[in-house]
C-alpha cells in the first residue's frame, strides 16, 4: 500500500487542481466578447456555468462517495474534468467553451472528497494536519494559479490555457488511480435521485439570481423568478428529504449545533475571501488616473495576489498542531479575528501596493485557519458514513459565500464608479465600503464560531484506523 505521505500528496494536487478551475479565465475573461464573438451578458456564462456547476454537483458528489466509492467518484470528477477541458481547447465558439467550463466545475466536489478520505485511510493523529493541508487548496490552487494563467495568455493562444487544465486533470487522474487506495467505508442503500434533482434546480435558481443579479436588476422578474423559486424548491426539497428513509442529504445531521453552526460561518468566511479576490486585483490593474488604482499589469497584479496562497500552505501544518492544542472551533476564532484586522488594515493604510500585499498575507493567515477548522470541526460532528455529503455541503455553504461576494462587491463596484478617461471605474469609496463588507462578513463569522459548541458530538463514531 502506498505510504500515507504520498496519499496526502496526491489529494493535495488533486485540491490544486480543482482550485485553480476558478481563476483559469480570469486573464481573458474581459476579452471574451472579442475572442468568442458574443455579447458581454453572453460570455458572463463562461464564469456563472463553472459556479453553478460546483454549488451543485459538490454535495451529490459526496453522497455518491459514501455510497459507491469516494476513490472512484474522485476519478469520476477527474475525468468530466478532462473531457470538459477539451471540449473549451477545441471549441470557436461561446457555445463549446460554456460546455466546457460547465464540465470542468465539477471537480470542485474532489476537495471534500478528498478530507473524506483522508478521514478513512489515514491514523487518527495525521487527519488534523492532512484536512488542514488538502483545505489549503482551496485557497492556494487560485491565488497560485493567477499567475500561470496570466503567463500562459501573455504567450500563447487563449485555447491554451484550457489544454493546460486537461492536461493537469489527465496527470492527476493517472496519480488518484495510482496512489490512493480504494475506499472500503459505504453507505448502503439507494441514491436519492429525486432530492439531487430537487437541490439541483433549487439551488441553481438561488445562484442564478445571486449572480446575474446585477446585469438583469434585483427587482427584475428574472431575478425574482430564479431567486424566489429557487428557495420555494429548496423549501420543498428540505421537507421532502426529511420525511424519506435514505435522503441525499441527512438534514437532522446538518442540523446538529457543531454542524450548522460551522456552515454558516462557512458562509462569512468564503465572502470574506472572494471579496478581496475580487477587489484587490481591480485596485491593482486599474490606471492610476482613476484615483483609486496603481497601474499594474495582470501578471504584476497577480504577484502581488499569489502570496496569500502561500501563506495559507505554509501554515497548514502549524493550523493542524494548534488545532490539536486550543481545537478547531478557537482556531476558526483566530481565523476570523485574522481576516476581521486585515480588512481594518486597508480601511487605514491602501495607499501603497505593499500595504495590498500585507493586508492579502494577513487574509492568507485567516482563510488558512478557517478553512482548516472547518472541515475538523464537521468530522467531529457527523458518523463516518456521512463524512462525504457533510463535507461536500460545508463546500456548497462556502460556494455560497463566494457567490454572494462576487455579486454584492460587483455591483457595490459597478454603482460607485466614474468616468475617467472614456473608461468606468470603481472610485475609492467603492473599495473602502467593499473593504467594510469583507470585514462585517468575518465579524459574522466569528459570532456563529463563538456559539459553536466545543466538545465532539456524542454521535461521531470514528471507524478503526491504521497504525
Amino acid at each position: 500500500m502506498p505510504s500515507q505521505a504520498a496519499i496526502v500528496a496526491v489529494l493535495a494536487v488533486a485540491g490544486l487542481a480543482s482550485s485553480f478551475m476558478f481563476t483559469l479565465v480570469v486573464p481573458i475573461q474581459a476579452k471574451l466578447p472579442e475572442l468568442l464573438d458574443a455579447s458581454r451578458e453572453d460570455t458572463a456564462w463562461v464564469v456563472t456555468s463553472t459556479l453553478l456547476a460546483s454549488a451543485v454537483i459538490t454535495p451529490i458528489a459526496g453522497r455518491l462517495g459514501d455510497m459507491y466509492g469516494k476513490r472512484r467518484i474522485v476519478l469520476v470528477l477527474l475525468g468530466v474534468l478532462v473531457l470538459g477541458s477539451v471540449i473549451a481547447a477545441l471549441s470557436q465558439g461561446i457555445a463549446g467553451v460554456v460546455v466546457g467550463r460547465t464540465l470542468q466545475g465539477a471537480v470542485t466536489g474532489v476537495i471534500p472528497l478528498g478530507i473524506s478520505i483522508l478521514r478513512d485511510v489515514l491514523h487518527e493523529d495525521r487527519v488534523d494536519g492532512a484536512i488542514a493541508l488538502i483545505s489549503a487548496t482551496l485557497g492556494v490552487g487560485g491565488a497560485v494559479g493567477l499567475p500561470i494563467s496570466a503567463l500562459v495568455t501573455e504567450n500563447a493562444d487563449w485555447h491554451v490555457l484550457f489544454w493546460v487544465a486537461g492536461a493537469l486533470g489527465a496527470v492527476v487522474f493517472l496519480l488518484v488511480l495510482w496512489i490512493v487506495p480504494v475506499s472500503v467505508l459505504r453507505t448502503a442503500g439507494r441514491f436519492d435521485y429525486v432530492g439531487a434533482a430537487g437541490l439541483a434546480v433549487g439551488l441553481v435558481g438561488v445562484l442564478l439570481a445571486v449572480s446575474r443579479g446585477n446585469e438583469w436588476g434585483w427587482s427584475a422578474p428574472a431575478t425574482l423568478a430564479c431567486g424566489l423559486g429557487g428557495v420555494v424548491v429548496l423549501l420543498v426539497w428540505g421537507w421532502y428529504e426529511l420525511r424519506i428513509d435514505q435522503p441525499l442529504l441527512d438534514l437532522r445531521v446538518a442540523a446538529r449545533p457543531a454542524v450548522l453552526l460551522t456552515n454558516l460561518a462557512s458562509v462569512g468566511i468564503g465572502f470574506a475571501l472572494f471579496a478581496s479576490n475580487v477587489v484587490f486585483p481591480q485596485m491593482l490593474e486599474l490606471p492610476v488616473s482613476t484615483g483609486a488604482g496603481f497601474g499594474l499589469s495582470l501578471l504584476a497584479a497577480s504577484l502581488i495576489v499569489m502570496p496569500s496562497g502561500l501563506v495559507m500552505m505554509v501554515i497548514s501544518p502549524f493550523s493542524a498542531r494548534l488545532a490539536r492544542s486550543i481545537g478547531p472551533k478557537l482556531l476558526l476564532v483566530i481565523g476570523a479575528i485574522s481576516l476581521i484586522a486585515a480588512y481594518g488594515f486597508t480601511l487605514l493604510f491602501a495607499s501603497e501596493v505593499w500595504q495590498i500585499l500585507v493586508a492579502n498575507i494577513v487574509i492568507g493567515v485567516g482563510i488558512g485557519f478557517g478553512y482548516a477548522a472547518m472541515p475538523m470541526l464537521i468530522m467531529r460532528s457527523v458518523p463516518p458514513s456521512e463524512t462525504g455529503a457533510s463535507n461536500g455541503l460545508n463546500a456548497l455553504f462556502r460556494s455560497l459565500g463566494t457567490s454572494t461576494a462576487a455579486a454584492i462587491i460587483g455591483a457595490v463596484l459597478a454603482t460607485m464608479s466614474i468616468e475617467v478617461d472614456g473608461m468606468t471605474a470603481p472610485t475609492s469609496d467603492a473599495f473602502q465600503v467593499s473593504f467594510v463588507l469583507g470585514g462585517a462578513a468575518a465579524a459574522v463569522a466569528l459570532v456563529l464560531a463563538l456559539f459553536i459548541p466545543s466538545r465532539r458530538d456524542p454521535h461521531e463514531a470514528r471507524p478503526a484506523l491504521p497504525e
